[in-house]
């Protein structure tokens, strides 16, 4: 055979000697022809993969995935077919079977080449996700759906480098989990993680806890404080929420993004920050960004590699595994079950929490449910939302009721949210209505929150 060349330059000159080079990597590697047929793996393959003895000889849509055919035919993107279709490194992430069970796999398939460039066998690199599973677990990610795998493959792309990611999703999808899940596949695994509740911290908070101060900063400060940004020194900081953070603190925070540096509050000495950014919110920030309620050039700062986390109307196949998931961390001790009725109950509700709305519902399910079984009516308990007899809906549903003297700046407060939770159209058509601009009215709206 002669010296073959592939795009990562497998340093053989036959089949045996790049055998012999993929024995020496930590990863699990497989070498297969055209034909889908395994021709050699590597040590580490052979112990996370092949639970029936030898691979050599079998497919590999045989011995990963189970199935009787390729799994482009199969529904499934072919890392293998569309590397001899473009004749270049491709990746996708797949769930296959592995020693564990089934398992999430980021898979890098590579042509190898002879001298007269024609492309002979096909080196594939499998890096088990280990932060997300594809069956019910007790803890961590949960998932198998088009759309959670999707998001899956983007996260272990940027995971390894120092882009700063933006999570964008509704309320409930677990972007905190998405988070530490980026932070643990990260260069910066073994380093701190800091999560911060951007919605919690008001004007006067937001440069001591993020800055820290030093001792007689303020009264009150009767010792030095790290900030958070300083806890975070080496890892990852979370910025959780942080389409709620007011325009001016926007202001400090892009400073910090761009200079790197930051002081304590009280203090002159200039700090050098160095962490890995994640960022998430709920709300629409584009828009944000067009109504002036959002800096464009923060923005622009965060939003390097955006990730949407799907809600569970996006992943509704996902609900009978994140159902069993949840009966097995809240069930602890017992053996209830979810009946078939019960299963397809909830993949009909319209959840407006989403999977924390669902993990609420499974708890309160096990404590209604008598017997090992849980069934439909034990979803039909709901959180109680008025204590108005029926027939007499709530006087200040559809107008704004003042039962008492107020102070101006509380009457505001409580006007501007009953206009912001009862007006049918956008912010910028609300600003509109009260004769502010929309940067005004975020304010405010932000100072009542």
């Amino acid at each position: 055979m002669t010296h073959v060349k592939s795009a990562m330059d497998y340093p053989v000159k036959s089949l045996p000697e790049l055998v012999s080079f993929l024995n020496e990597q930590s990863e699990p590697r497989i070498v297969m022809d055209a034909h889908y047929r395994i021709v050699a793996a590597n040590r580490a393959y052979a112990e996370a993969f092949a639970q029936n003895g030898t691979v050599a000889g079998r497919h590999c849509y045989e011995v990963s995935h189970h199935f009787h055919a390729p799994c482009d035919q199969a529904g499934e993107p072919c890392p293998l077919r569309m590397s001899q279709e473009s004749g270049e490194v491709q990746r996708v992430l797949h769930l296959h079977h592995t020693s564990r069970g089934e398992e999430h796999v980021d898979i890098e398939t590579t042509p190898i080449r002879d001298e007269q460039g024609k492309v002979i066998y096909f080196v594939e690199t499998m890096r088990v996700v280990k932060q997300a599973l594809g069956s019910p677990a007790a803890e961590g990610l949960v998932g198998r759906s088009a759309s959670f795998k999707q998001m899956l493959a983007l996260a272990m792309r940027v995971a390894p480098t120092n882009a700063t990611v933006l999570l964008q999703g509704e309320t409930g999808t677990g972007k905190e989990l998405v988070a530490r899940m980026l932070h643990e596949a990260g260069k910066n695994a073994g380093r701190p993680f800091v999560a911060v509740d951007c919605s919690g911290l008001t004007e006067s908070l937001f440069e001591s806890e993020l800055f820290g101060y030093e001792k007689g900063a303020f009264t009150g400060a009767l010792h030095r404080k790290a900030g958070l940004v300083e806890s975070a020194q080496g890892g990852t900081l979370f910025l959780d929420e942080i389409g709620d953070i007011p325009l001016p603190q926007q202001v400090k925070l892009l400073r910090l993004l761009e200079s790197g540096t930051y002081r304590r509050v009280g203090g002159v000495e200039t700090l050098r920050a160095d962490f890995r950014l994640i960022c998430a919110t709920h709300r629409d920030i584009v828009r944000m960004v067009e109504e002036e309620s959002f800096r464009r050039d923060l923005f622009h700062r965060i939003s390097t590699f955006p990730i949407h986390v799907p809600s569970l109307a996006e992943r509704i196949d996902d609900i009978p595994l994140l159902a069993d998931s949840f009966l097995k961390r809240v069930a602890t001790g017992h053996s209830q079950h979810l009946s078939a009725a019960a299963v397809e109950a909830l993949k009909r509700r319209r959840y407006l929490g989403n999977i924390r709305e669902l993990r609420n519902l499974i708890e309160r399910a096990t404590i209604l449910a008598d017997g090992d079984e849980i069934n439909e009516r034990h979803f039909e308990m709901e959180p109680i939302a008025s204590t108005e007899p029926p027939g007499h809906p709530d006087p200040s549903a559809d107008r704004f009721v003042i039962d008492a003297l107020l102070p101006l700046d509380e009457l505001e407060r409580r006007y501007l949210s009953w206009a912001a939770s009862h007006f049918p159209g956008d912010r910028a058509a609300l600003a509109e209505k009260l004769a502010l601009s929309p940067r005004t009215l975020y304010r405010k709206l932000s100072k009542g929150a």
